[in-house]
């Protein structure tokens, strides 16, 4: 359940994408499909295009080829030297066309049938960048088409570099439009600050959204010479870009299981209590995101804080309930050293290892520390490994879970700005108080 803010900021974007569609829909039954052979085929690539997606760092869905038919049909000027004249609301509709097609057998299938087929949290990202891409098209076609069925845009030559630049203008505006939705509905959903989320997004465009761009781009001036050839001649590049970023995909999971794997082995080992791992990566990468951390930044930090606990392996004797927020701070730091040591060899990315390494160091505070001394994220674990290992504590002494959670942030509190981070604590207390 999202919260009331949230849920109204997703409730207002997938509202007004519907009523775009629905407005486009009645525009298009009064006045009949323009080129409808045109219409047809740019619905059937986007509906296409839709089935064939993949899945960015974020747990974010993309339809790269989806997004780039759509794109073309609201930039589309000429097509083999003649004029079209679709207009604003037919790009909408034709995009709402092929969006619907592949969503419909999704939404066909009982809840229950779709919960077994997929993760349930599928079909609401499905359904933001539904909306995400109608409303992106419709933003596109509204400044494009316009200024084409007006004549204005005949003052540029189809063939010249200012047409060109004219419609590259159009796109780098439209991607704009859907970063900033897409940051919207992620800030809604996942609770990530909104300049975190935008920056990721932004961050994004000079990957996969570039390729989108161009191929809309490549498709709405290539169909002014070859017509609708244009369509599967320049969609094929975007088809094998998806393969490498599926190929990106799969490394990415590789990790992942390395990282399980790691992260289990202390507790299979019996040096650390089970779920020990997964409690501090939770609770550090929700003080991250109320830090304004961003995706990338997330993803490692809950690398590190799922292999914080690994340089205990080389321990003779376990630390009793594995809490080494309890040790003296030179054994934290030899852990820390050796548990580097180990990632550094697991092929995780380097600043993973880097990051334990400094986990244990102290907390100075100062203008060195506020430059950077000890990362981030290593004094973000450092509070999250604490928090649980005292909690823990507590529990074994028989404390209330209530009591007990008020007696460790009370000792992090005291431990703020000299052992630990004041901002990590204070966010600590935001999201777990």
């Amino acid at each position: 359940m999202l919260p009331g803010a949230a849920y109204g900021g997703v409730a207002a974007v997938h509202g007004a994408a519907l009523a775009l569609l629905a407005m486009a829909f009645g525009v298009v039954a009064v006045r009949g499909v323009a080129e409808p052979g045109v219409a047809l085929a740019f619905t059937v690539l986007i509906a296409l295009g839709e089935c064939v997606r993949i899945t960015l760092p974020g747990d974010r869905e993309q339809a790269p080829i989806g997004a780039a038919g759509a794109l073309a049909y609201a930039l589309l000027g000429p097509l083999r030297g003649l004029p079209t004249g679709h207009g604003v609301f037919q790009a909408v509709a034709v995009t709402g066309a092929g969006l619907l097609l592949a969503l419909l057998p999704a939404l066909l299938l009982p809840h229950g049938a779709r919960r077994h087929r997929q993760a349930p949290w599928r079909d609401q990202v499905r359904l933001d960048g539904a909306a995400r891409r109608l409303l992106g098209a419709g933003f596109a076609a509204a400044i494009f088409q316009p200024l084409y069925t007006s004549g204005a845009v005949d003052r540029f030559s189809a063939d010249g570099p200012v047409y060109g630049v004219f419609l590259t203008l159009v796109a780098a505006l439209a991607a704009l439009c859907d970063a900033s939705l897409a940051a919207l509905l992620r800030r809604a959903r996942s609770g990530l600050r909104f300049p975190a989320a935008l920056e990721d997004e932004l961050r994004s465009l000079f990957g996969i959204g570039t390729a989108i761009a161009a191929t809309g781009l490549l498709v709405s001036l290539a169909a002014g010479e070859v017509g609708l050839w244009a369509l599967p001649l320049f969609c094929a590049p975007l088809l094998l870009a998806q393969v490498s970023f599926r190929r990106a995909a799969a490394v990415r999971a590789t990790t992942g299981q390395t990282i399980a794997s790691l992260a289990r082995a202390t507790e299979v080992a019996g040096y650390t209590p089970p779920g020990h791992a997964r409690r501090v990566a939770d609770t550090a990468c929700a003080i991250g995101r109320e830090l304004g951390l961003g995706t990338r930044e997330l993803a490692l930090l809950e690398y590190a804080a799922l292999m914080h606990d690994v340089g205990q392996l080389s321990l003779v004797e376990p630390v009793p309930d594995g809490a080494t927020a309890l040790l003296p701070d030179e054994e934290q730091r030899r852990i820390a050293r050796l548990g580097s040591e180990v990632i550094m060899r697991t092929g995780v990315p380097r600043k993973v290892a880097e990051q334990v390494a400094r986990l244990a160091d102290p907390w100075q505070g100062g203008p060195a520390a506020a430059d950077g001394e000890v990362p981030l994220a290593a004094r973000i674990i450092r509070v999250a490994n604490a928090h649980d290992d005292l909690l823990t504590a507590a529990r074994g002494r028989g404390v209330g879970e209530a009591v007990g959670r008020l007696e460790v942030l009370e000792t992090l509190r005291l431990g703020r700005g000299r052992v630990y981070d004041a901002r990590v604590v204070d966010a600590l207390v935001r999201v777990r108080g």
